[in-house]
């Protein structure tokens, strides 16, 4: 089960690293797209050998969301059922549905069923029905709350290194280390700035009770070549996200992993 899950924080990393190149070339205008996370599987598809690489995407993907499970369910970090306990193992439970859907993309584009969309629509259709519901507009802009806070404290987790204490990298010298911690920061602060902007657009969707203003991550790269000096900020945004790839193959590698 930890080699499973390791392989699942890898193929995370791998579709992460998909989503950072292509937003750096489109930056740079030699090809590329601003997507997120179904963009970048279906550019996989298209090379070669590309079926294979989703496949074993998949199957990695399958592993992260058991370990994210095993996380909530077992709660082996022993974070308890306390109010910051049970939050923190939601979080986890949260993560795990959210790749749920990814490994299928994946599986589905494997077998040649998948789809061309990027996702954006599903999104939106969970905004609308929710919105219909009693409160519903009350609960989905605190979705976007929480959404922004979840960002804001990933930053704060970059700035103090927060993460550094889950990995053991004690057979690696101290320069080696500090690399690999400064390339994480970058990257889990370039995740959090992610996570803001797509909790600020579910806000204003709840505001003008609209759906459609719910965007995923391509919205939020989409949303910086829109700005100005937007190919700048887009290849910012391109390395942090290649960064926080580099991240997830840290911890696929140095993960302290605690089963029970």
């Amino acid at each position: 089960m930890e080699t499973f899950a390791r392989f699942g924080y890898a193929a995370k990393g791998f579709v992460y690293g998909a989503v950072g190149i292509l937003a750096l070339l489109a930056a740079f205008s030699v090809g590329g797209d601003t997507t997120g996370t179904t963009g970048a599987l279906h550019a996989i598809a298209k090379q070669p050998f590309g079926k294979i690489l989703l496949a074993l995407i998949a199957i990695g993907l399958v592993g992260y969301v058991i370990w994210r499970l095993i996380q909530a369910i077992n709660d082996p970090k022993d974070n308890g059922n306390e109010a910051k306990g049970i939050s923190t193992r939601l979080g986890y439970l949260l993560s795990g549905l959210a790749y749920t859907g990814v490994a299928a993309n994946a599986a589905m584009l494997v077998i040649g069923a998948g789809n061309s969309g990027s996702g954006g629509s599903s999104k939106q259709d969970w905004t609308a029905m929710v919105m219909q519901q009693p409160l519903g507009r009350w609960l989905v802009g605190l979705a976007g709350a929480l959404t922004i806070g979840i960002g804001f404290y990933r930053i704060y987790s970059a700035y103090k290194t927060k993460f550094r204490k889950k990995l053991n990298m004690s057979e690696l010298n101290s320069q080696k280390q500090d690399l690999l911690v400064n390339i994480s920061r970058v990257g889990i602060a370039a995740r959090g700035v992610v996570f803001t902007m797509i909790g600020f657009f579910i806000i204003q969707a709840a505001k003008s009770y609209n759906p459609e203003k719910v965007k995923g991550l391509d919205g939020a790269l989409l949303t910086l070549t829109q700005q100005p000096f937007g190919k700048v900020l887009l290849a910012l945004m391109a390395l942090g996200l290649s960064a926080y790839a580099i991240y997830l193959f840290i911890e696929a590698r140095y993960l302290r992993i605690k089963l029970n």
